[in-house]
């Protein structure tokens, strides 16, 4: 403990401290990229571990690969290193099997991504001490509230406590509602103990000691959006222009109440990139969004798996997603390299029926139609997917405002055309914000043999 307590901090980083420690029962860092935001809830995650022997912890991220590569290989080694180095490397304490670590006082630290249901069932029958939410940005609040009821370990000497990051997202998003309103975020109304949700706020600019110098310039030379999120730490609000909105996604989402409908059609849409794996961040990402046509003629977005991929990566990702969801058709845009797509895809299941699209239209045009169909309630997503609605509500009439390519979002737009073709053709040439064609609505049903080709 003595290392750790001797670990120099920045005075941002000391007063964020104070908050974790304070008696409040959920703590948030939020604020810019690069703050020191996970090394500092890390850190404070093995102290409370080593505080009480025999305790039990756990760090979560949505998806396992994630919490493994930005924690486990990345952020824990350099907190033992500089905070703990008389607890030697993490390889002698991980379990690599079930991945968590075993201090030398018996506590554990468990490591899971909410989104993997198997591990997520093994690791929540269990009791915690403590529960950490990495880049919550990315966590649907509903499985935020799944583990936290394994917020619960007795212990002697700690209180429980649940710790949140993130990098600031929209106003709407359940972090601004839960730690900065202080209210539920579906209900809107207060919460009950106020006290009990901490918030601060840590920027770029509070970690300069600790960063390349450069750094801070390259975040100043980014765009508004981007540089107001990722230097400055702040929320943003629905842009103005916007073909989607988080208030309009909101109000199409299914969270559970009720049963979905019967199935018509199933795809698996995909938008390539040139990325070559996760380690490679100079390209964009490769879109890969489950869609489905429900019996009530309405579509409904069930899983968005996209991300950094090598190319057999993320065909064996659009199979696996084919077969567990039994869907009917892989769509692929060609574009970008030919038939790669199809190439990949069949290389991972050649029985997988598969049909290519073609960009012959600007991203803002193939858009329109798409938005007209979520502001007729045509289109539902069951559950949140923050990366992907980040990339929707960045597209304005003006094109993209986001970085790079919104590879999401152009999985999502080939999806849904895909599933109302006849609808998405007649709106292109009269959608019109914040009117939505008002003749589309009786040519939306298609039985299951027309969708088929």
């Amino acid at each position: 403990m003595t290392a750790a307590m001797a670990f120099k901090m920045t005075p941002a980083q000391d007063r964020a401290r104070d908050v974790l420690i304070s008696d409040a029962v959920h703590v948030a860092l939020g604020g810019g990229s690069r703050s020191g935001k996970t090394f500092l809830l890390v850190r404070q995650v093995f102290i409370r571990a080593l505080r009480e022997p025999n305790s039990r912890h756990a760090i979560f991220r949505f998806r396992f690969n994630s919490v493994k590569a930005a924690v486990i290989h990345d952020t824990v080694p350099k907190v033992l290193a500089l905070c703990f180095p008389e607890l030697g490397g993490i390889d002698a304490m991980l379990n690599k099997t079930d991945f968590f670590m075993t201090l030398p006082n018996g506590s554990e630290i468990w490591f899971g991504g909410l989104d993997d249901k198997e591990r997520v069932e093994k690791i929540l029958g269990m009791e915690f001490a403590t529960i950490f939410f990495n880049e919550a940005s990315q966590i649907p609040y509903q499985s935020m509230l799944l583990a936290l009821t394994r917020l619960a370990q007795k212990t002697e000497a700690l209180t429980l406590k649940s710790f949140t990051d993130f990098n600031p997202p929209s106003k709407r998003h359940w972090t601004y509602q839960r730690f900065v309103l202080k209210r539920d975020p579906f209900s809107k109304v207060a919460v009950v103990k106020p006290l009990d949700y901490g918030f601060y706020l840590i920027n770029p600019a509070d970690n300069t000691d600790n960063l390349d110098k450069g750094y801070i310039a390259l975040l100043e030379s980014m765009p508004t959006k981007e540089r107001n999120r990722f230097l400055l730490g702040q929320f943003a609000d629905d842009a103005e222009g916007a073909l989607w909105t988080d208030e309009l996604l909101h109000q199409q989402r299914h969270m559970g109440e009720g049963e979905l409908p019967e199935f018509l059609r199933i795809i698996v849409a995909v938008d390539p990139s040139g990325c070559s794996g996760p380690e490679d961040y100079r390209s964009d990402e490769i879109g890969i969004v489950v869609l489905a046509l429900g019996r009530d003629s309405k579509a409904y977005v069930l899983e968005d798996l996209s991300g950094r991929y090598s190319p057999e990566s993320w065909g064996k990702v659009v199979s696996d997603a084919f077969e567990r969801h039994n869907a009917d058709r892989v769509i692929g845009e060609k574009n970008f390299g030919g038939d790669m797509v199809r190439a990949i895809v069949h290389a991972s299941n050649p029985d997988i029926p598969y049909r290519e699209v073609n960009a012959s239209r600007g991203k803002v045009v193939r858009a329109e139609p798409v938005a007209a169909l979520y502001e007729q309630g045509k289109v539902c997503h069951v559950g949140y997917f923050t990366e992907l609605e980040d990339q929707m509500c960045s597209m304005n009439l003006s094109g993209y405002v986001g970085l790079k390519s919104p590879d999401r979002l152009d999985a999502l737009v080939w999806g849904v055309t895909e599933l109302f073709p006849k609808i998405t053709s007649a709106a292109r040439s009269e959608w019109r914000p914040p009117n939505v064609n008002k003749g589309s609505r009786s040519a939306s049903r298609f039985d299951r043999s027309q969708q088929r080709r």
